[in-house]
């Protein structure tokens, strides 16, 4: 049994395909098929069921993949050991991020992070919760920037800031006579949020649904993962939506009459850097969430934890 044969079947576990995985290992695919079939061999049992497309581990082949993923963790531990004796970072970081955060932190923070640590290389994919959630369990991402709290055993948060929302509305909205809003203030027949399988959407319906009545939902059916499209549709639409604070920072001066604020308390969402349990990249990751408090505005850096709308 070698660490390589270990590092293949997570792999094929991971693409359930042989091919794919052996794409993703720098190898041919008859050379990764045939040393998991030596360790197969070796152990004396199947792995895979490759009669299935995709293909599947076998019920002991799942118990064997998830201590391998641990076997392989506590090895990389001997680099990071390495590296942590290192005066400049190195290596690769893989990041998930959801698309409610991404436009807002990342061109704020790439250059400035890319100068301090010219030798690390950042790998970054805009994703869904439930994607990088489910990507972290499986190693390919080393950390995902999302809303917490997830309340997923297996992960470790580590909170960053805490963001209030705001309401984006049109000059033909009854909430733009208003200085200050409520929950009760909103009317769902003239909100736009987006679609499913994003975790600001159900922040957004959680704020809503403080209200007495929630009926309406006429805008639902419009499918969009972005803000900015949201922002656009009450611009040139009429409607309101709710933004995260930090789009408040690119808006100009006529936009920005379009933004009401909450009243006390205000709905917000704790922003938080997520990693397995017991994770590796310890110094880039900490190099990560540095470089995102260093732009930050300070009242958004209280530690002081705020009442979050849940995911």
């Amino acid at each position: 049994m070698t660490i390589t044969q270990l590092e293949y079947i997570v792999a094929v576990d991971t693409y359930r395909s042989f091919v794919a995985a052996a794409d993703k290992c720098f190898v041919t695919q008859p050379t990764l098929s045939m040393q998991v079939q030596k360790l197969e061999d070796t152990l004396g049992v199947k792995i895979f069921d490759r009669s299935k497309q995709p293909v599947t581990p076998t019920e002991i082949g799942t118990e064997i993949i998830a201590q391998a993923r641990v076997l392989l963790s506590e090895s990389e531990k001997i680099r990071e050991i390495i590296t942590d004796r290192q005066k400049e970072l190195s290596g690769e970081l893989k990041v998930g991020i959801i698309p409610t955060i991404a436009p807002y932190i990342l061109p704020k923070i790439l250059h400035g992070f890319i100068a301090k640590y010219p030798q690390v290389k950042l790998v970054v994919w805009e994703l869904t919760t439930e994607q990088i959630v489910s990507q972290l369990k499986l190693g390919v991402i080393d950390c995902g920037i999302l809303s917490t709290p997830l309340r997923e055993s297996t992960l470790t948060e580590l909170p960053v800031f805490y963001e209030n929302f705001v309401a984006y509305v049109s000059k033909n909205s009854k909430l733009s006579k208003k200085k200050n809003i409520a929950p009760d203030d909103i009317d769902m027949e003239e909100i736009w949020i987006l679609n499913e399988g994003h975790c600001m959407r159900e922040q957004v319906l959680n704020i809503c649904q403080r209200r007495k009545s929630t009926q309406g939902f006429k805008h639902f059916e419009y499918n969009t993962g972005s803000v900015e499209t949201l922002k656009r549709m009450v611009d040139q639409n009429d409607g309101a939506t709710i933004l995260p604070e930090l789009a408040l920072a690119d808006l100009t001066d006529k936009q920005l009459d379009k933004v009401r604020y909450f009243k006390s308390p205000e709905p917000a969402r704790e922003v938080s850097i997520v990693t397995q349990r017991n994770f590796l990249k310890r110094r880039m990751i900490e190099a990560l969430k540095n470089e995102i408090l260093d732009f930050l505005p300070k009242r958004m850096k209280s530690k002081k934890k705020k009442e979050v709308m849940d995911i």
